[in-house]
């Protein structure tokens, strides 16, 4: 008869991938073992193997259920209004938001996917992908000058700047709340982007706008 899971079996592994994250965000995936990994989450590391085979393992179900949930959530902020500029601000504020008890997670992010497989890379690339049209679609619509090849997508990123690596600087109770830094971030890009866009213009020649289709294959 097949062993049953524990009814807080969820539980645990949620704690494990969060303290897991922690881990590999303080001491890097390659300097983090299993062993650590088990000291540090309080169990034994024949429980650790009951949930996860390998370190690898544990990596990709860290990222996946980080990026699974922040695509849940921008996808429900993107549906919320459909004022450009209103719409670009709740996303940016979702971003935040989430992030707000994943840092690690987040770090883990950017540092540790480029070392999974290519074949385990490419569903959270896909995910990362989700994110960044978003973004990208927001971007365009709220100034519809910057919606060309040459601006949007360095807009974009430049943008997912100022999000990814706020943990470096930002702290809560600090100069700016996460809303604050959201509507800074904002303002920003709404006052600034469409001069940055004229200038690049004016510079290189009219850049043909970029369609919906294309701006996926873009970015």
């Amino acid at each position: 008869m097949a062993r049953s899971r524990a009814k807080d079996y969820d539980d645990k592994r949620l704690l494990i991938l969060h303290r897991s994250a922690q881990l590999f965000a303080e001491s890097g995936y390659v300097g983090t073992s299993m062993n650590t990994i088990a000291d540090g989450c309080n169990v034994s590391k024949a429980l650790l193997y009951h949930y996860y085979q390998d370190k690898e393992a544990l990596l990709f179900d860290i990222l996946s259920a980080h990026l699974e949930k922040l695509v849940a959530a921008v996808e429900k902020a993107d549906e919320e209004t459909a004022n450009p500029q209103a719409r670009l601000k709740t996303i940016i504020s979702t971003f935040l938001e989430q992030y707000r008890h994943a840092d690690a997670e987040h770090q883990v992010q950017i540092a540790s996917l480029k070392l999974l497989p290519k074949e385990k890379q490419q569903p959270l690339l896909a995910k990362e992908r989700i994110l960044v049209d978003i973004l990208a679609d927001a971007l365009a619509a709220a100034r519809p000058s910057v919606n060309h090849k040459r601006v949007l997508k360095p807009l974009t990123m430049t943008v997912f700047g100022m999000l990814n690596w706020h943990y470096l600087w930002f702290r809560e109770g600090g100069a700016m709340t996460r809303a604050e830094y959201a509507e800074f971030v904002t303002r920003l890009v709404l006052s600034g982007a469409a001069d940055a866009a004229a200038t690049l213009t004016r510079s290189n020649g009219k850049s043909k706008p970029a369609s919906k289709g294309r701006q996926k294959e873009l970015l």
